[in-house]
């Protein structure tokens, strides 16, 4: 009944009711777009070749376009390019002290980061989208094209890039205008797109005899715990106390308090899994297009439920936990923002050894992180290819799905305390990823 009650409460907040329907109108323009077929291509022939023959690399950029990949539609590549040079930016800021540099500027620092990752998006995206055109004049004679040459490529590379860029206009300005962050939540509404698909073929399942409702039944609570997991865990922090000293400017009295600092228990987010798939599934994927022998098995040995896939898969989702964790959070920063501010932990010298303990207990957190991410991924891999379940709503698209809800469903809470009115939970107030 309280949720009932702050749906409601949504709506007589007028600021927060037009963002709510502003963030919905975008993402229903945005399902839409994801219909509308690319000129110049057999599209229904082309989907069910790729849906075929593209494998796992192919079901994992799909998801994140919502369908709109294998379908090649306009919105074919989705937001990944974005994605991609976002991450790419993100590391250079790190690599590259000129970037670094402007990045520790502020608001207009910001800014000039957010110009950098537009513009690399749209040359990522005309790069891929021209590989697409040409990719799809040599697949199988050319017989999804209908007039294959450089028109055909130049129009496709407009089109794709197109819309990439529409795409990223509509994020921005969800963020801006609507409620959430529209990257994540465009992403978010292309993966709770395919869930009624999933559903009907469970169904289709159980009919035909293949799955029993006990087991059904058995997937549900299953998911529902990894759910309840997944939110503990991404709300989980490691809180470090932190002592600020008493300091005398004339007649007052600066500092004396004590806070803490927060360390999460899932530093890179869902980075490390799709960098894992990413570079597994390539390799697979391009190998399920060659029709050669020794070829072929490599591409088995590669697809998802297989030891070797598990084991690599694993092994590089705890390579990039620890390796973005590096990269965006840095302790001896810390340390020495908090020596320089007059803060210290209770036990511990301020300076090296500060810096190393934090090290030490980011190394332990990341760990337990990643053990989270590689049982969160693995398992519905393992229930699709032991079990044959349509387990679709798991891995990747879960952590994302689930992260965006407390995302957007936080800054909803937020609204509704500050103007005095009862949130989704009577009890505290519900966090977000990043409080």
């Amino acid at each position: 009944m309280s949720v009932l009650t702050s749906i409601q409460n949504i709506f007589k907040i007028p600021e927060l009711k037009n963002r709510v329907l502003f963030t919905l109108g975008l993402l229903a323009v945005y399902r839409i777009g994801a219909h509308v077929p690319t000129p110049g291509i057999n599209s229904e022939a082309l989907s069910k070749f790729l849906t075929e023959k593209g494998g796992a690399m192919m079901g994992f950029f799909d998801m994140f376009s919502g369908g709109a990949l294998s379908r090649v539609t306009i919105f074919a590549l989705g937001i990944m390019p974005y994605i991609s040079a976002s991450i790419i930016f993100q590391l250079l800021t790190v690599v590259i002290p000129a970037l670094g540099k402007i990045a520790k500027e502020g608001e207009a620092g910001r800014k000039k980061i957010v110009k950098y990752t537009r513009y690399a998006t749209v040359v990522i995206g005309a790069v891929q989208s021209f590989g697409i055109a040409v990719g799809l004049e040599g697949m199988q004679g050319g017989q999804f094209i209908q007039n294959p040459g450089w028109s055909f490529r130049l129009l496709t590379m407009i089109t794709l890039t197109s819309g990439t860029a529409f795409l990223m206009w509509l994020g921005e300005q969800i963020t801006e205008r609507g409620i959430g962050n529209g990257i994540s939540l465009i992403i978010f509404a292309g993966i709770v797109a395919r869930f009624p698909n999933a559903v009907l073929s469970t169904v289709s399942l159980v009919k035909a005899g293949e799955l029993s409702i006990f087991f059904v039944i058995l997937l549900l609570a299953m998911m529902v715990a990894v759910i309840g997991g997944i939110i503990f865990i991404e709300r989980g922090q490691r809180k470090i106390p932190v002592q600020y000293a008493k300091r005398v400017v004339g007649r007052k009295v600066f500092g004396g308090q004590s806070t803490h600092l927060p360390l999460k228990v899932n530093t890179a987010g869902v980075i490390p899994p799709i960098f894992a798939s990413s570079i597994i599934m390539f390799p697979a994927t391009v190998a399920g297009f060659i029709a050669v022998p020794w070829v072929q098995a490599i591409a088995k040995q590669l697809s998802p439920g297989t030891v070797l896939y598990t084991l690599l898969y694993v092994g590089l989702i705890f390579f990039f936990s620890y390796f973005y964790t590096a990269v965006i959070f840095n302790p001896v920063d810390i340390s020495e923002n908090l020596q320089k501010h007059g803060g210290f932990i209770p036990g511990i010298r301020p300076g090296a050894k500060t810096s190393e303990y934090i090290y030490r207990v980011l190394t332990r957190l990341t760990f337990v992180g990643a053990v989270y991410l590689a049982i969160v991924c693995i398992l519905p891999e393992l229930l699709i290819k032991r079990f044959n379940v349509p387990f679709y709503f798991g891995g990747t698209s879960l952590l994302i799905a689930v992260g965006v809800a407390l995302d957007t469903v936080s800054q909803i809470e937020s609204h509704l305390v500050t103007r005095s009115y009862e949130g989704f939970l009577k009890r505290g107030k519900l966090r977000g990823r990043r409080d």
